[in-house]
């Protein structure tokens, strides 16, 4: 590897994630980040394309009889917590720490994946074409990120997806449902111990959320895990008892599950009445053969299961997830990635692309 060439790719790719701190791109609000992105690839004479606030480059000799190697990421971010102490669109380097929101989660990633990109852009003779694809709406799960952009994208074999997991592969990852639940009673004046308390009713359905076990726990991702993370009345007043009582259930769904198993069991157990948001974020798991994970091995990488969900929930084909950063500074006050964790990780892609391609 060119010594000289990779560390133009590093200090391009932190100035890049300096220019993405500093423009704010909450989801679905990801237009201006989008336009830096445009820029950066129109200033190396790299044609890239825009389909709502998502952006995608193909690389020079991209060849429709080859198998193609998607690299994704996501440009969109959270709204900072109210517990910030620094700007976190002040993209401020101390200590070797690069500060800013979305640092972390994903611009990290995102940069590292674009400098190996734009590494092997012109490389003649690949065994895989390669496309780059910043993608939107991500942290919302949206439908106008990156499951509305792989139909523009023609077929895609595999892909890394960068988030931040220091380097180390995260092989499988829990898929997500979130459950919306009304328990039903009837209204009365709380004074004379009129109704039926709708919270009453609830408890039980909670309590059976709270110790219920999921039979088949998975070696890479443990077991089904159910947490309440939401609950309301409709009333206002302190005297009424409540007709109805509405809670939200957090399932987070190993990879010997499939939805339609999970909810099926919770809706024979408990009384209330359930719904499902979506099976949209199912879990996904990449074989431990597959060239990528072998790749990964060779460099030394480990692999594990992910408890968190990304966009590799919405890919139809096998995904690895893995990039620079910490997944446990995701959304936290006062964000950073390490400026060197940022110029290993590119190193690394390189490494592993350069052990598949």
């Amino acid at each position: 590897m060119n010594e000289k060439k990779l560390h133009t790719l590093q200090d391009d790719a932190i100035d890049l994630l300096k220019q993405l701190i500093a423009t704010p791109s909450f989801s679905r609000e990801e237009d201006k980040t989008a336009e830096v992105l445009e820029n950066f690839f129109g200033k190396r004479n790299i044609p890239a394309q825009k389909h709502l606030y998502n952006v995608w480059a193909k690389n020079k000799f991209f060849d429709e009889r080859k198998p193609t190697l998607l690299l994704n990421s996501h440009h969109d971010t959270v709204k900072p917590n109210s517990q910030y102490t620094k700007n976190p669109f002040s993209p401020e380097i101390e200590d070797g720490k690069l500060y800013g929101l979305g640092s972390n989660d994903a611009g990290g990633p995102l940069v590292s994946l674009i400098a190996a990109f734009v590494y092997f852009y012109e490389k003649k003779n690949l065994k895989y074409n390669i496309i780059l694809a910043a993608s939107a709406e991500e942290e919302i799960s949206g439908v106008n990120g990156i499951e509305t952009l792989l139909n523009q994208l023609g077929p895609i074999d595999c892909a890394i997806v960068g988030e931040p997991t220091q380097m180390q592969m995260a092989v499988a990852e829990r898929g997500l449902m979130v459950l919306d639940v009304i328990a039903k009673g009837k209204a009365g004046h709380a004074a004379r111990k009129e109704g039926d308390n709708a919270i009453y009713k609830a408890m039980k359905d909670i309590d059976w959320f709270t110790s219920y076990k999921f039979p088949k726990v998975s070696d890479l991702l443990g077991p089904v895990n159910m947490d309440v993370t939401v609950i309301e009345t409709d009333n206002k007043a302190h005297n009424i008892v409540p007709a109805h009582c509405k809670f939200v259930v957090d399932v987070r769904v190993n990879e010997l599950y499939t939805f339609e198993e999970i909810f099926g069991v919770i809706r024979e157990n408990i009384k209330s009445e359930v719904k499902a948001r979506s099976f949209r974020l199912r879990s996904t798991a990449i074989s431990l053969e597959h060239p990528l994970v072998q790749a990964g091995l060779q460099l030394g990488r480990n692999y594990y299961g992910s408890p968190t969900t990304s966009d590799k929930a919405l890919m139809p084909f096998p995904a690895l997830k893995m990039g620079p950063g910490d997944s446990g500074r995701s959304h936290s006050a006062d964000e950073y990635i390490y400026v060197e964790e940022i110029r290993e990780g590119i190193g690394l892609y390189i490494q592993l692309l350069e052990g598949v391609l």
